[in-house]
């Protein structure tokens, strides 16, 4: 038997509900990425329409007997599916058995008492709590993105930054405030800060900019790819009287994620 991971390119209810933003904690390459380490034979992409949302679970398990010749079929432990959702596992079980379909029942990830689920991750990451977050992950979060060009105003401060638009707008960003990261650059790690925010000590803007200022670098990376791991949570953003307490505080910053990081 081999096994295979189906999943739906978009977030159905991008399909149904067009103004939705699912904020992924990962994209679909970045998706199809980790599923390659889970050593699965097939990814099957399945794409979402408003006829697939109209067929009943019976149908849609049918579907997935037929077109991909499914024989055993492993479900969420809270997952539902099938028009409305408004069948459960006991349906299933029964579909399963006149389709000639084995259906397994996945169970919870608990923790200390906690159920590890999507939902909480998020909460997390809104929260700052990155570290909980990339624990209850199994790997750093990180957002991968093109450098484009910023207001330049770092360097005149003494700490240059790179400026992040990430390649998947519906990434989710976590909570404003300043990070301690590892930043990848053609595939050598760094150290580095971010912040994420509004700057609120040089401008009154409302767009949030992702800048993150690498230690002991000094390379040109305007449009060049690069992917940032989010490490611990270091200070909430602030709005300074002044540039120099302003410069003052990110070389405390900085020497916070040194003496966590290390400069490598």
């Amino acid at each position: 038997m081999q096994s295979a991971l189906i999943t739906f390119p978009v977030h159905p209810r991008q399909v149904m509900q067009s103004d939705y933003c699912p904020q992924w904690l990962t994209c679909l390459p970045q998706k199809q990425a980790l599923i390659q380490t889970l050593n699965a034979d097939y990814c099957i992409l399945l794409p979402f329409t408003h006829e697939l949302s109209m067929l009943s679970a019976r149908e849609f398990m049918q579907l997935l007997h037929e077109r991909y010749n499914v024989c055993a079929l492993v479900i969420g432990y809270d997952h539902r599916f099938g028009h409305n959702r408004s069948e459960g596992f006991e349906d299933y079980c029964r579909y399963g058995e006149e389709l000639g379909m084995e259906i397994i029942h996945a169970t919870g990830l608990i923790e200390d008492g906690v159920s590890i689920s999507s939902s909480l991750i998020r909460g997390l990451l809104k929260k700052g709590e990155v570290e909980k977050a990339n624990h209850y992950l199994g790997y750093n979060y990180y957002l991968d993105g093109t450098v484009v060009d910023g207001f330049k105003v770092g360097r005149k401060l003494g700490f240059p930054t790179a400026n992040l638009k990430p390649s998947c707008s519906d990434k989710l960003i976590p909570s404003t405030g300043v990070y301690a990261v590892y930043v990848y650059v053609e595939g050598k790690r760094h150290v580095g800060m971010l912040n994420i925010g509004h700057r609120p000590t040089l401008s009154n803007g409302t767009e949030i900019s992702i800048e993150v200022n690498i230690f002991d670098f000094s390379d040109n990376l305007y449009h060049h790819s690069m992917r940032i791991e989010f490490v611990r949570f270091i200070r909430a953003e602030q709005k300074f009287d002044s540039l120099e307490l302003l410069v003052e505080q990110l070389k405390c910053d900085k020497l916070s994620v040194l003496s966590l990081l290390g400069d490598k």
